[in-house]
């Protein structure tokens, strides 16, 4: 395996690659991002003082179009004691190598070899249940479904799941059992066919009209375009039926926290209400799918949220912020 070396996001954070075998484009590799918490004070260890979540170790995955960048949610963590880990999926970002067809995938349970070199990467052994340590599943749009989808195929590898933003049904729910066969045909005969492309980058443009100078986000356009990736046939396929799974009802037997922005906004022409709304998701029917996922789910909305819980305005990112740390801290516990 290769050795840990220095991340693009500075000295807090080291990157690993993880190979994984060949496909039709060649060499495929994901790539994994950890930050350490800083260890504890001689005053801290003198008093016996443990935080919380010093056996704790969180792997996060990203969305669509994305990567991992958000050094303040990897603090998050650990500050409170817990390793963090998140996961360039292959294809994406860090990951993403020339010739490749960005984020391209037909069947999101190929993912389950890049979740799985993770986890073995981190201590874990490949389903994640090889450590006394827990185990947080953290996953944001496209990866919180594809998260939620490992999590009910592994019984007993995680021991919560949170979810921001994800991408748990189609944004018109009554038409996807229509164009699921369709979608099925483009896939089979012509699967990498790229659609239309509709995403004039208002959901890039919220974010930067929100941007915090006191909280700043840099961010790499060639990984994260402002304009999303190309969508293939075979790609969206393989999302449609992720939907379909999730509406049958999953068994994720473990707490799930799903954040959520309080309301939807359609990006047809800008305006400032595309800085306090949800424009890629229908977020009412994502907080009814979430019921979906198994017998213990929370669902927090909030007010003037992006997409991106965490990349939204000052007073949304922080209510965000104060969601997750109570809904964590309640978690944890409960385990003691």
């Amino acid at each position: 395996m290769a050795d840990w070396i220095p991340d693009v996001l500075g000295e807090e954070f080291a990157q690993l690659t993880l190979e994984l075998g060949d496909d039709d484009e060649g060499p495929v590799v994901a790539t994994l991002v950890r930050a350490l918490p800083i260890e504890a004070g001689w005053w801290e260890r003198l008093l016996g003082r443990r935080r919380p979540l010093e056996d704790v170790d969180v792997l996060y995955v990203h969305g669509w179009s994305d990567y991992f960048f958000q050094k303040r949610l990897a603090r998050f963590w650990t500050a409170r004691g817990a390793r963090f880990y998140a996961l360039d999926l292959r294809k994406y970002g860090r990951s993403l190598r020339p010739g490749q067809t960005p984020g391209y995938i037909t069947d999101l349970a190929t993912y389950d070899e890049d979740i799985a070199a993770a986890l073995d990467a981190m201590g874990r052994g490949a389903d994640g249940a090889a450590s006394a340590r827990r185990l947080v599943l953290f996953g944001h749009s496209t990866g919180g479904l594809t998260l939620s989808l490992w999590a009910s195929r592994h019984q007993g590898s995680a021991d919560a799941v949170i979810l921001n933003s994800p991408w748990l049904e189609f944004q018109v729910a009554s038409v996807r059992p229509l164009i699921a066969p369709v979608a099925e045909l483009q896939a089979r005969w012509a699967p990498r066919e790229v659609a239309p492309q509709v995403d004039l980058g208002f959901y890039t443009r919220a974010q930067q009209e929100v941007a915090d100078p006191d909280d700043p986000v840099e961010v790499n356009l060639d990984w994260r375009p402002v304009q999303t990736m190309a969508v293939h046939a075979g790609w969206f396929h393989a999302i449609l039926r992720g939907h379909t799974t999730v509406a049958a009802g999953l068994t994720i037997a473990e707490p799930v926290c799903v954040l959520l922005s309080a309301r939807s906004a359609t990006p047809t022409r800008w305006s400032d209400d595309l800085t306090r709304a949800d424009t890629v998701l229908v977020v009412d029917d994502i907080a009814r799918a979430a019921l979906k996922l198994g017998p213990s789910v929370t669902v927090e909305r909030i007010d003037g949220a992006l997409h991106d819980v965490f990349l939204s305005r000052h007073e949304a990112r922080e209510d965000a912020y104060r969601r997750l740390g109570r809904w964590v801290s309640g978690w944890a516990a409960a385990q003691t």
